[in-house]
């Protein structure tokens, strides 16, 4: 049985659940690398709830210090096509302070590996994920357009360097396909530990949206499955509806039923939670519904005139040239639009919906 760990915490008293997590999930990390991985989706403010908080990462840091480790690296993809993106990213929302001495830019080097060739026959990722003995993944507790909610295995997905992100999108062509491709991207090489910042949480349009909740809580586990399935709950999405779990469960790696599923702590769904709008509709149960939905793009990126400064980042980052300028303002060419939501991650200002 998987083991789930929901522990109160504020950005003030981190350390104390971090070093509850270790004592739950225990690891041998002496003379070993340990690599930990932040959730940097780009460049923001901690404030702004888009990133991994630099008082867990360096609450993280400083246990792993004193378990006498051979080396450590901090790093991370965000999800922007150029490796050069990657300090900006650490060092705007503070997490290059936090992760001290051990940051490295882990996009550099990298190493192809064989993939599923439905999508790709091979990708690169990043080198320091391979050599890792141990990897510690540090995912957010936020909403995401396409997979519902970006916890766990989502946070894995940045193991990925450059552009091939924006590549995957384009190949999956579909939500359904997108959920069970990050699945395998995730199995490319499973993390140890999952210590999530939940301590203020995103709803609504994530991942990078301007609605954040108070949450207050630091989850942990060794189990992704287990894992998204207590953080679906906590945001009241039933786990089973959504297929990326079905993927890694039918896979074995991990079950998402809570009967499967010690929960140590209180597992108390947040009322009224927001969630995406295919936080329901993508899991609808009738097959014919659902080919539908998958086969048609049900939402479209939408920019707020009041927000849009017309800087042009939603225009570069889409990976099929789905979108013009017009009157300083994006628009969408429908029948190009393959709903990855890159735009709307990618926008500084926050100004695309999804509509």
């Amino acid at each position: 049985m998987s083991k789930v760990m929901i522990h109160p915490g504020t950005y003030e008293s981190v350390r104390a659940a971090v070093d509850r997590a270790f004592a739950l999930f225990p690891m041998e990390l002496s003379g070993k690398r340990v690599l930990i991985k932040p959730n940097v989706l780009r460049a923001s403010d901690a404030n702004e709830g888009i990133c991994t908080h630099p008082s867990v990462l360096r609450s993280v840091v400083e246990k792993v210090e004193i378990l006498n480790p051979a080396s450590i690296v901090v790093g991370d993809n965000p999800g922007l096509f150029n490796y050069g993106d990657n300090e900006e990213s650490f060092e705007k929302s503070g997490l290059m302070e936090a992760a001290g001495r051990y940051y490295q830019n882990i996009g550099n080097e990298a190493r192809k590996v064989d993939f599923n060739p439905d999508f790709m026959p091979t990708v690169s990722i990043s080198r320091a994920v391979l050599d890792a003995d141990v990897i510690i993944s540090l995912p957010k507790f936020k909403t995401h357009g396409l997979t519902v909610i970006t916890g766990a295995i989502k946070n894995s997905y940045g193991f990925l360097p450059g552009a091939q992100k924006a590549m995957l999108h384009k190949a999956a062509g579909s939500p359904k396909r997108f959920h069970e491709m990050v699945v395998d991207v995730f199995r490319l090489r499973v993390p140890d530990l999952f210590v999530v910042d939940a301590v203020v949480g995103m709803e609504g349009n994530g991942p990078a949206s301007p609605d954040l909740r108070n949450v207050g809580l630091i989850l942990a586990s060794d189990n992704a499955v287990a894992l998204d399935a207590v953080i679906a709950t906590l945001m009241g999405c039933d786990p089973a509806r959504l297929r990326f779990l079905q993927k890694a469960k039918q896979l074995g790696l991990g079950d998402y039923d809570l009967n499967a599923i010690e929960v140590v702590g209180e597992l108390k769904p947040l009322a009224n939670y927001k969630l995406p709008p295919l936080g329901g509709e993508a899991i609808i149960n009738n097959p014919a519904i659902q080919e539908i939905i998958y086969s048609r793009t049900i939402v479209r990126p939408t920019a707020d005139p009041e927000l849009c400064t017309a800087c042009g980042t939603c225009v570069d980052q889409c990976p099929v040239s789905a979108l013009s300028m017009e009157d300083n303002l994006p628009r969408v060419d429908t029948d190009k639009c393959i709903t990855c939501f890159c735009c709307q991650e990618m926008c500084p200002e926050k100004a695309i919906a999804l509509s």
